[in-house]
């Protein structure tokens, strides 16, 4: 399991993305929409921040970690833990989200 990324909901994407392109120098990676959500990617040399922008934005944050086998993870955590998917993106990824014992939100992401 490695770090993937830091998501962010946000109000304006654009708004957003030149933020933290402007004071922060990230670039633009990619640009994607899913269930109703507009999100993109912007990333460093060592670091990728998600940007979320859906209509009732809560301002809320997530971690995510990139996993080999999400069906081990779902094993492992509990498929009845689930808060919200799993879910196959149009990239051919797949993401499951979890609730910590603090309310903080993890994603976890298999690529391949």
């Amino acid at each position: 399991m490695r770090f993937h990324h830091y998501g962010l909901e946000v109000s304006n994407l654009e708004e957003s993305i030149k933020f933290y392109s402007d004071l922060l120098g990230l670039e633009l990676e990619s640009r994607h929409s899913f269930l109703g959500e507009k999100i993109a990617f912007l990333s460093s040399t060592h670091f990728r921040l998600e940007l979320v922008c859906h209509p009732h934005s809560t301002n809320s944050a997530h971690l995510c970690f990139e996993v080999s086998d999400l069906q081990q993870v779902i094993h492992t955590f509990g498929f009845n833990q689930i808060a919200e998917g799993p879910y196959k993106l149009p990239n051919g990824w797949e993401i499951v989200f979890y609730e910590g014992p603090n309310h903080e939100v993890l994603e976890f992401l298999q690529t391949s």
